[in-house]
């Protein structure tokens, strides 16, 4: 019996646009990335409306995106592909270690962030986490910037979509904890803690964890420091 579709692309390696106004610098990641088999560089775009038509038209599973671009700047970039595209994860890749950027590339729903300064160890290691759905948001400058996006406005109603379990995921979610040390932890079931997610992610009206996570501290449902 031939493999479903569903199965075709879960093997297949997953699709990868670049998108910075820099020869080099797009050079550099396409190098650093096509050593992978796991991943195809189907795209690369100069400008951020290039890259919108690229990803309406290719629906890669990932953006690789320069934040200072023309045209269409990567954060209004990166809001638009999330609006069209909601199933590509978009990571921001700068040289600018700015708390402003950071807190605009998670409101416009990226589901990364990484300095272009980073070791190819530390980049390909984000690539991963994103593309498997892990998050990528325990660093401390991360859980840092998540205390300024606190909206209590919200909390009474998302707290009554959470059953308990879901909270103690999200809790856990929010702590950068991957789907195995969450099950580890809660003692269930890896199949479990992926039910509870997707869950969570319909209840918080988010599309990835990193989001998630985003939308539990803005909602004070959870604390965004470790324990």
């Amino acid at each position: 019996m031939p493999p479903d579709a569903a199965t075709v692309r879960a093997s297949s390696p997953k699709r990868v646009v670049i998108v910075d106004d820099h020869d080099l610098a797009r050079a550099g990641l396409a190098s650093l990335l096509s050593t992978d088999p796991r991943l195809h560089i189907v795209g690369e775009a100069t400008t951020g409306r290039e890259a919108l038509a690229m990803c309406r038209h290719l629906r890669p599973d990932l953006v690789l995106m320069d934040v200072r671009i023309p045209d269409l700047d990567g954060l209004a970039a990166t809001r638009a592909i999330k609006q069209d595209c909601p199933g590509t994860s978009v990571i921001i890749v700068t040289m600018h270690e700015n708390a402003d950027y950071l807190v605009e590339a998670l409101r416009a729903g990226a589901a990364g962030y990484v300095l272009k300064g980073a070791t190819k160890q530390e980049f390909v290691s984000t690539v991963s986490r994103v593309l498997s759905g892990e998050p990528v948001i325990n660093s401390d400058l991360t859980v840092q910037l998540l205390k300024r996006l606190i909206r209590a406005d919200d909390v009474a109603t998302a707290a009554t979509q959470l059953t308990a379990r879901e909270y103690d995921v999200l809790r856990l979610v929010v702590q950068g904890h991957t789907n195995g040390k969450i099950a580890h932890d809660l003692r269930i079931s890896r199949s479990t803690v992926k039910a509870h997610v997707e869950h969570i992610l319909d209840k918080l009206g988010v599309c990835d964890r990193t989001q998630a996570a985003v939308r539990a501290v803005e909602l004070g449902l959870v604390a965004s420091g470790p324990g």
